[in-house]
């Protein structure tokens, strides 16, 4: 039987897991913290590290895990920008991580946050809580008509273009790998990242954490947009 300690683990982490096939296979070990190098030695018996987001598995970490018998690093996210792969390869430990996630998922969750800014949901909900039916301040603005510029077009940034363009958006697009052929069905136009930022009033941001993205909107692009223009990240 293989024993996977689980760190950083939140009660849907626990449920859905024990919940998965090969429960005779499998037997969990669900820690609360995070996994670094000082809390390492709590992975001892287990021959599987499963991380999160926030678990810190630098050169030091996989040194004590190594050492402890892991094998395997599975990380239950798409992102691994938090693991040095390099020692990881170095120590004859495996890296996993998720290959997407739902892209409708994580896209209808960017426009649920679009919608919010728009039409000023989260202001109006405290309001109310408080009896405050007062509409000062609360008036929005329509998508509808906007320019949007989505930064990234993989499965994610796709399917939320899809959405904008059934709010009647005009939709520019930034990515180093043009989807041509999908961008012609919905009539998305690629153009370059400044002439996006120049022209949007809705931007959406749908790329993974690397050293070309880091701080991809700073100083001197934020000096680019329009005045009022909105980011979604």
């Amino acid at each position: 039987m293989t024993t996977v300690a689980v760190y950083d683990a939140k009660p849907f982490d626990i449920e859905f897991l024990t919940k998965a096939a090969g429960p005779n296979q499998i037997q969990w070990r669900f820690y609360e913290f995070r996994l670094d190098a000082e809390t390492a030695s709590t992975a001892a018996g287990a021959s599987v590290a499963c991380v999160f987001v926030n678990d810190r598995v630098d050169e030091p970490c996989l040194k004590r895990l190594s050492d402890l018998g892991i094998r395997h690093v599975a990380l239950r996210c798409a992102g691994f920008n938090n693991v040095d792969l390099v020692a990881a390869k170095k120590l004859g430990i495996a890296v996993t991580r998720v290959p997407a996630y739902s892209p409708h998922a994580v896209a209808e969750h960017a426009m649920a946050l679009l919608l919010t800014l728009a039409r000023k949901t989260h202001r109006a909900w405290l309001r109310v809580r408080e009896l405050n039916f007062s509409l000062n301040g609360l008036v929005g603005f329509e998508i509808y008509g906007k320019t949007a510029g989505i930064i990234g077009t993989g499965k994610i940034g796709r399917v939320v273009a899809e959405i904008l363009h059934g709010f009647g958006v005009k939709i520019l697009a930034y990515d180093p790998y043009p989807n041509w052929e999908w961008a012609k069905k919905i009539e998305v136009t690629y153009t370059d990242l400044d002439k996006l930022l120049i022209s949007s009033d809705i931007i959406s941001l749908h790329v993974p954490l690397m050293p070309e993205t880091m701080h991809l909107l700073n100083e001197k692009t934020l000096a680019l947009l329009k005045p009022g223009a909105f980011i979604v990240n």
